[in-house]
């Protein structure tokens, strides 16, 4: 033993230890060890040499040692202990690259408050092992619905140090839970679930939402305060998670199945007078199909007011005028609107304006006639009272009194949306006619594809489509054509029928068109003046539609058509000679008169623009030739007194001008007065 504890001495003397602390350290370990062996313990076979005994040494000292662990400040280069410490690695501690997590034996003042003895540990082991001093800290607890339970926001500090953070954990506190648990997944609905209880409460609160936006009046349904006392009263104090909540849902239930439904009277404030499906209704119909209605309260929004679903296919039969009268629980406010924008002398006979837009919502059922030609017509019928259409202004009804419409494609997606129907209709309208193009059939040179009937029905993916069927000019032959409107389908068929009429007076119109073609005057004019003659000659009656009809009027016609183009060849010779006058007198008084010439050159393009001679009907064609010279006199007297000129041009400007305005609304169907046409020969 002698011989061994010399040898010992040697050793810690040529390496610079301390042979007493080296006994110490031996008892100590033979002491632990002594213990472990009584407790029955067992001993761990890890090897200290290798990295995982070191990491078990390392955990087993930190149990000990939490007060020496420190974090790197990347910035400053220090290290943060515990309590706000601040420490440096001692440059003799022989570690080369410490982590930012470290652990040191002992922590030394001298210049500095140095570590000594270091190592880098794993921050998880201080949660594990240090887990009886770590400080919790949870934050913004909130509900989650794939967890149902409500969540918080929790960082973890060891004596001051933050260990980890944002790490999402259950609340256990129910007094903390328990209240969001109830609004945010009872109230709310953000939960899931298939209680019938939660499904008949949902559905009922969407019924009241959709009065409240229908009636446009936020105050119908209660609070979300009353609905959670509701729930509170009913459940549990110590229920705060979904799991929980089920658990004593199916055993409450049992004893009463309806414990947890609302009432109707629970929800509402007060009763919704009025708001009935009669005056709300869910659809519309719109000639042969159903349109579905949807509200929305939101002034402001896009969505505001009432919306039409409209697949594309359909857009184009949409009529605008009965859109106008929105639904019947919305046309008093919109009359009023309307009867408030009048002029006030016109106002004023109405009487009071709410009394009178009742009167009319009673009394005049919706219908396809614009809602101001309507309004006009029960004036003048219950107060002999004259008012102009154009007295309602439409922008003096706010945006949600008028109808919305969505448009939705082939497969129920979202097109487009918007108040403007016309625009809609320019913008999507021609999806629908590649419907109808599918309906197309061969090339004809002849009558012989039977009657057409003026409307037809197309049923496609459940919806009916109305076409109006129509001849086409194809060139050298015609098609038959669908059209999804009855104004396209007529201006084709008319000049699909002048192409069957060439083809079948095709000896007749070559000899014609030879004839006229040694007329240079009249040469100009030679497809004109065969489509007037074949219109004044067949379609005098009209357009044909059936087949015995079209083979009649060709029969009848054969003996005519020389006559009647002759007769419209002097009558052109006639037109184009007066033309001639007229344009000489307008460049010889172009530069003393600009304004007036101007005018009267605006006035002979118009009467003879391209195509004037089958566009004009006969009985105004005859009249051309004087309303030429009636021109050419205006310029003959203008010398004389150019003020009465300008004096009857200003009074004739005002008309001319809501002439003009009424004249750019014909492409708008149904908003074609029968009278336009004859004032328009007026001018």
């Amino acid at each position: 033993k002698a011989q061994a504890a010399g040898a010992s001495r040697a050793f810690c003397r040529e390496h610079f230890l301390s042979y007493p602390r080296l006994r110490e350290w031996r008892d100590v370990h033979r002491q632990l060890a002594q213990t472990v062996d009584e407790l029955g313990w067992k001993r761990s076979s890890v090897d200290p040499a290798k990295p995982e005994g070191s990491r078990a040494i390392h955990r087993a000292l930190l149990a000990g040692l939490l007060g020496n662990v420190g974090v790197k400040d990347e910035a400053e280069g220090h290290y943060d202990g515990a309590r706000g410490i601040k420490f440096w690695i001692h440059p003799g501690s022989g570690t080369k690259k410490p982590g930012k997590w470290i652990l040191a034996a002992e922590l030394v003042e001298t210049t500095r408050l140095y570590a000594r003895t270091v190592a880098s540990i794993d921050p998880k082991w201080v949660e594990e092992v240090g887990a009886h001093v770590l400080k919790r800290h949870a934050e913004r607890p909130h509900w989650e619905k794939s967890r149902a339970q409500v969540v918080a926001i929790e960082r973890g500090t060891l004596y001051g140090l933050p260990v980890y953070a944002d790490r999402r954990v259950g609340v256990r506190d129910a007094g903390v839970a328990r209240p969001i648990f109830l609004r945010s997944a009872l109230v709310e609905g953000d939960y899931e679930t298939r209680a019938p209880f939660f499904a008949h409460n949902r559905r009922l609160v969407h019924e009241i939402e959709r009065l409240e936006h229908k009636s446009r009046r936020p105050d119908i349904l209660v609070d979300d305060e009353l609905i959670t006392a509701f729930y509170d009263a009913r459940v549990p104090q110590d229920i705060a998670s979904g799991a929980d909540f089920e658990k004593w849902r199916k055993e409450a239930e049992r004893a009463q199945p309806k414990l947890l439904f609302l009432r109707r009277e629970d929800l509402m404030r007060h009763e919704a007078a009025g708001i009935t499906t009669e005056n709300f209704p869910h659809e519309v119909q719109l000639g042969a199909n159903r349109f579905a209605l949807e509200y929305h309260f939101e002034p402001g929004s896009a969505k505001d007011g009432v919306t039409l679903t409209v697949p594309v296919a359909l857009l184009n039969q949409v009529p605008e005028a009965r859109c106008e009268w929105l639904v019947p629980g919305l046309l008093k406010e919109k009359v009023q609107a309307l009867a408030r924008g009048m002029p006030q002398r016109l106002r004023a006979k109405l009487g009071p304006l709410g009394e009178f837009a009742q009167g009319f919502a009673a009394q005049v059922p919706p219908s396809d006639a614009p809602l101001a030609a309507a309004l006009a017509r029960h004036i003048r019928e219950r107060f002999n009272l004259e008012v102009p259409a154009d007295a309602f202004r439409p922008d003096s009804a706010p945006p949600h009194l008028r109808m919305n419409f969505r448009v939705l494609d082939e497969n129920g997606r979202h097109l487009g949306m918007g108040r403007n129907l016309q625009e809609l209709k320019g913008e999507f309208g021609a999806r629908t006619q590649k419907i109808f193009a599918d309906e197309s059939l061969d090339k004809y040179t002849g009558w012989t594809f039977g009657d057409l009937d003026e409307v037809m029905e197309i049923r496609r993916a459940g919806q009916t489509l109305i076409g109006y069927p129509a001849v086409a000019d194809a060139g050298d032959a015609v098609t038959l054509q669908v059209f999804d409107s009855p104004e396209k389908a007529r201006a084709t068929h008319r000049a699909g029928v002048l192409r069957l009429l060439r083809i079948a007076f095709r000896d007749r119109v070559r000899d014609l068109e030879r004839s006229l073609a040694k007329n240079m005057a009249l040469a100009s004019l030679k497809d004109d003046l065969v489509s007037a003659a074949l219109e004044r000659t067949v379609l005098a009656e009209g357009l044909p539609l059936r087949q015995a009809d079209f083979a009649r009027r060709v029969a009848e016609g054969r003996g005519r058509l020389s006559l009647i183009a002759q007769e419209l060849e002097r009558m052109a010779a006639t037109i184009l000679a007066e033309r001639a006058q007229l344009e000489k007198r307008i460049a010889g008084l172009q530069k003393a008169f600009p304004a007036p010439a101007e005018d009267v050159r605006a006035q002979l393009s118009r009467l003879l623009a391209p195509g004037f001679l089958a566009r004009t009907p006969w009985e105004r064609l005859q009249h051309l030739p004087r309303y030429l010279k009636a021109a050419a006199l205006r310029l003959e007297k203008l010398r004389g007194d150019p003020a009465r000129d300008a004096a009857r041009a200003a009074e004739l400007a005002p008309l001319e001008q809501a002439f003009r305005r009424e004249a750019a609304a014909r492409a708008r169907p149904r908003r074609r007065p029968a009278q336009l046409a004859p004032f328009g020969w007026l001018r």
